[in-house]
Order: structure tokens, then C-alpha cells, then sequence
């Protein structure tokens, strides 16, 4: 999800390409049919230094769209914890994504390919390592397993949960909006929280970016005022039109209000701390400035973004987060089960109104893929926003994550916990506990940590060995 670094070391992991469907821990690329019985080698890294090895507990990273060595890397909490839990820690890369490809480098051609891609597949994946690794290593066989995850991986945390409760005793689904689906939260939520990030982050700032887009349209209707922005913004390819600047922009904005952290980091790109404060400082305009004015300020912004380091020789307007995302794989999930609408009017949000049209979005699905997409499925398959059977699961969301308006903020019952984190970005509480880290963050693990325990000392007392298939 584009939402996507302090180093923890690789080296440390155990790096494991494990055969997936035998007794020797196989995994079948389709776990709800039959009539295929293809198998692929799914990629996990596993660190065991702290864990308790009679029974004690298993830290699962529910892997999401990209390589599962840098969200590692931006997981520090689970390296936190894990000594004070006495914890093994196991991160497993998503199918389709990294190394984790079922087909290898045809996985992708086309849609009889894609058409293993899924979240339940995934979650079917998760299911059966969890088993595989009770299996194989002496002393986990009654080991308590909980989910964590931030983002999608943070909705298939809750999910796992939901879906495989004899699996994992409990989840920590981080920045995870469950409920960004049709029907659940207005369409505009998403890009209103990027304002208000914007607002709060300097005078004028989200007032000078909603007047932009038509300082955009007004230099890009001559030639010489697309030479002027291509060279003002530094662009690798001249531009024909201003559109593609414009959704380029809009993307970046939503980008810099997820990793609006308290201290310097490079999540999607390197940054200084509080990058949205240090970008509007470059629009603070008042009222009278030129276009030219106004978009030299935007593209300052921008470039702050994109090339804080100063090492980038042109910007791409075809790129705005992360080589580590597998931006395909999730275009595909977006045109089949995970569809999240988002729209804009120009009034609660700083961007220019822009409808949510699910005709279109489906027709372009199509052409890229030759599927459509199923607008209710995830409500189908997960419930939607009727959770309320279900249990042991923390939901934490970050008051500047623009991810918020989809998750859940309300504790629903004493078991399915909401965590909101006043000055979070994109779950901050899953980072390395940092000198900078405001309060509410830091509370907030502490709580987190308290219902791990809770859950591990129930699964131990409980009459019950949780052992996976």
C-alpha cells in the first residue's frame, strides 16, 4: 500500500527459501483448489536469539506488498520486544512480492498467473509456515503465536486473527484500514487527514497547494510554460500535459503526510524529521504571488521529498514511493478484492474535486489485467465493519495517518483494543523506539506490549495446546 530505515542488521536473520506442500514444508500456490498442485518457495527471515525455546512465544510479521527485508528493517518494535518476551521473531514475505514468486519472472505475464494472488492465499500461506515451523523446531510445538503488522500487512494481522484463531492467540494490526472499502467510510477521508497534516504543518501551506493545481494548468497551456516547469521541478522527460504533474503531486503530499516522523528516516525516501513542516515551509505565500512564484515554492517541496539527499540527477513523475514496493502486485489486488475508494471535492480537502467512479476504475482494471474487480468482497470475506465476534486484536492508528479515516479508532469490545496515537504518522509504533518519539507513542507500545502478555499468559493457562495443522 502505498502508504511503504534504521538498520537492524540482516546479517542476524536467518535467511531461509523454504519448498512450500510436502511434510518438508511445501507451500501449494493454490490452498482452496484441488485440481493444481504447483508449488513455490515462499521467503522468511527468523531471528531466534531471545526466544525462550521450552514454549515460548512467536512474533509473526504478516509480510505486505514488497520485499519482507525492509519492512524488517521499519519493524523495529519487534526487535524491542523481543528479549523482554523472550520471543522468536519470523517475518514472511507475501506471495507475488520480493523473492516469494510463485512463477518466478513469469509470474506477472498474465492473468492465469495473477489469479493466485490474493490476501486469503497469503493468509493460507501464514497458516501453514505457523505450522511448519511448530513442526520442525523443538520446543515451539506449543509456542503462542501473535500477529503483527503495519499497513496491509497490518489488515492481514487482523485478519490472520479473524480467520485462523487457533493459529495466533492474538494480532496487532497497525495503521490497518479494515474498513476502507466501499460502502464503510466516505471516499474523501483519506485525502482530508493529508489536509488537516498540512495545514497543522504551517501557515498557508495546504491553503498554496489547493491554489497549485490551477497555477499548473494555467502554465501548462503553452509550450513555453511546460519547458518552465519541467526544468523547475528538474524533471527527467519533458512534459505534454500538466495532468501527470498534477497526480504525481497529489500522490507525493499523501506520501509525506504517512512519514511525517519526529525524527529523520527513509520509510518511502530519505527524510528529515517532520517533513511536512519542513516542506510547507517552502509555502508559506500569501496572497499576490505569481504561479510562477507558488509552483517554485511546490516544486521546492517536492524536491524535498524526492531528493533530500541532493543526489538525484532528475525526478521521475512516474515514481513516488519506493523501489521496495511491489507496485503491480498491488495494482492487481486493488482491481480484484482490494478495492478502496478515494475521491476529493476542493472544499474539506486542499486537492481538486475528483469523483470515485468505479466504471472507470473497473474498465481500466480490465484493460491492464482483464479482470474486474469485486467492489464487496472484503466486506464478504472479512466481515467488514461487523467485527464484534471476534477477538484478542489491537488496532492502533496514528492521528496524522491519513490511513486513520479507514481503521478502527473505537475499541469495540475489552478484547478488540483501539490505540489512536495523537502525533503518529504511518504506524509509528511499529519503528525503533527513538529519543524523538513523542509520548502518546511510547504509552502506546507499553499498552501494546501489556495485551502480549496478557494474551501468552492465557494461551499458556489455557487447557488447550494451540498447535496448527
Amino acid at each position: 500500500m502505498r502508504w511503504r530505515m534504521v538498520s537492524s542488521g540482516i546479517s542476524s536473520f536467518l535467511l531461509l527459501l523454504v519448498p512450500l506442500t510436502k511434510a518438508t514444508n511445501s507451500w501449494t500456490i493454490d490452498h482452496f483448489g484441488f485440481f493444481k498442485n504447483g508449488t513455490f518457495k515462499q521467503r522468511y527471515l527468523v531471528a531466534d536469539q531471545h526466544w525462550h525455546k521450552s514454549g515460548g512465544p512467536i512474533l509473526f510479521y504478516t509480510g505486505n506488498e514488497g520485499d519482507i527485508t525492509w519492512f524488517c528493517n521499519n519493524t523495529g518494535f519487534m526487535w524491542d520486544v523481543a528479549e523482554q518476551l523472550g520471543a522468536m521473531l519470523v517475518f514472511a514475505e507475501h506471495r507475488y512480492y520480493g523473492e516469494s514468486l510463485p512463477f518466478g519472472a513469469e509470474s506477472f505475464r498474465d492473468a492465469e498467473r495473477l489469479n493466485f494472488l490474493s490476501s486469503e492465499q497469503a493468509l493460507a500461506d501464514y497458516a501453514a509456515l505457523v505450522g511448519a515451523l511448530k513442526k520442525s523446531r523443538p520446543g515451539a510445538e506449543g509456542s503462542p503465536v501473535i500477529a503483527v503488522g503495519g499497513s496491509y500487512g497490518g489488515m492481514l494481522a487482523a485478519w490472520f486473527r479473524m480467520k485462523y484463531p487457533h493459529v495466533v492467540v492474538g494480532a496487532l494490526a497497525a495503521s490497518a484500514p479494515i474498513w476502507q472499502f466501499p460502502g464503510m467510510v466516505p471516499c474523501g477521508v483519506f485525502y482530508q487527514i493529508v489536509t488537516e497534516v498540512f495545514s497543522k504543518g504551517g501557515a498557508h501551506c495546504s491553503a498554496n497547494v489547493r491554489r497549485s493545481w490551477i497555477a499548473v494548468d494555467r502554465l501548462a497551456s503553452t509550450d513555453e510554460g511546460l519547458r518552465w516547469l519541467a526544468a523547475e521541478f528538474g524533471l527527467c522527460s519533458p512534459l505534454s500535459r500538466g495532468d501527470g504533474l498534477k497526480s504525481w503531486l497529489q500522490e507525493t503530499w499523501g506520501n509525506l503526510a504517512m512519514v511525517n516522523y519526529p525524527y529523520g528516516a527513509d520509510f518511502l525516501q530519505p527524510l528529515p524529521a517532520w517533513p511536512v513542516q519542513e516542506a510547507c515551509k517552502h509555502l508559506g505565500f500569501g496572497a499576490g504571488v505569481t504561479d510562477q512564484q507558488l509552483l517554485s515554492g511546490v516544486a521546492e517541496a517536492a524536491k524535498l521529498y524526492y531528493n533530500y539527499t541532493g543526489q538525484a540527477e532528475c525526478l521521475d513523475i512516474s515514481q513516488t514511493a519506493t523501489g521496495q514496493l511491489g507496485t503491480r502486485g498491488w495494482f492487481y489486488q486493488a482491481c480484484t478484492e482490494m478495492v478502496m475508494p478515494m475521491c476529493t471535492d476542493g472544499v474539506q480537502d486542499m486537492f481538486e474535486p475528483e469523483e470515485w467512479d468505479f466504471q472507470a476504475f473497473s474498465d481500466e482494471c480490465f484493460h491492464e489485467f482483464g479482470v474486474r474487480p469485486r467492489p464487496d468482497w472484503a466486506e464478504t470475506a472479512y466481515g467488514g465493519r461487523d467485527i464484534k465476534s471476534h477477538s484478542n486484536i489491537v488496532f492502533s492508528n496514528g492521528g496524522m495517518d491519513p490511513w486513520t479515516g479507514g481503521g478502527v479508532t473505537s475499541s469495540l469490545s475489552d478484547s478488540l483494543v483501539a490505540i489512536v496515537i495523537p502525533e503518529g504518522a504511518h504506524h509509528l509504533d511499529l519503528r525503533y523506539n527513538s529519543e524523538y518519539d513523542p509520548q502518546n507513542v511510547l504509552i502506546a507500545r507499553a499498552r501494546e506490549v501489556k495485551y502480549f502478555r496478557k494474551w501468552i499468559e492465557e494461551a499458556s493457562t489455557s487447557p488447550f495446546i494451540l498447535i496448527s495443522d
